[in-house]
């Protein structure tokens, strides 16, 4: 049997359209061939990659000193429940860097241990992490407040 006689028997029949289903359109067709389609996760990848994060800053000694300062003071009036607004930094799980949170509540304590400050949301804040404590107990015992 030669090739160019291989489909004579079906050569000359009409194209099969369905009854049931309408057909596909032009864009519907082409999005079967789409050459990312196999891809999954490639739309998460490519927002991740352009996902920005802070670099954390170095505070120095007058810095570090002043925030123990004000987290001794607030830990000094645990008993009275003042409210604080915390801001720390909270490292990128996935990229180098990360962003800078802030935290309004009541501390319930404080583990001098591993330096974590507990407040009663049960937000966990490593001491090591904090940029700055605000609060109105902060502002009637610091003038820059």
């Amino acid at each position: 049997m030669k090739d160019e006689n291989k489909y004579s028997d079906i050569i000359d029949m009409p194209h099969h359209v369905s009854g049931k289903h309408p057909p596909l359109g032009r864009d519907s067709l082409a999005a079967q061939f789409s050459p990312f389609a196999a891809l999954s996760g490639y739309d998460e990848i490519v927002s991740e990659t352009y996902r920005e994060t802070a670099e954390r800053p170095e505070l120095d000694e007058d810095e570090k000193l002043r925030l123990s300062d004000r987290l001794s003071l607030v830990l000094e009036h645990l008993n009275e429940r003042p409210v604080i607004s915390v801001k720390y930094f909270v490292k990128d799980r996935k990229k180098d860097g990360g962003k800078f949170v802030t935290c309004e509540g009541v501390v319930k304590r404080f583990d001098g241990y591993d330096g974590t400050i507990y407040m009663e949301n049960g937000t966990r804040i490593r001491a090591c992490d904090v940029y700055g404590i605000k609060g109105e107990i902060i502002s009637a015992y610091f003038e820059d407040e």
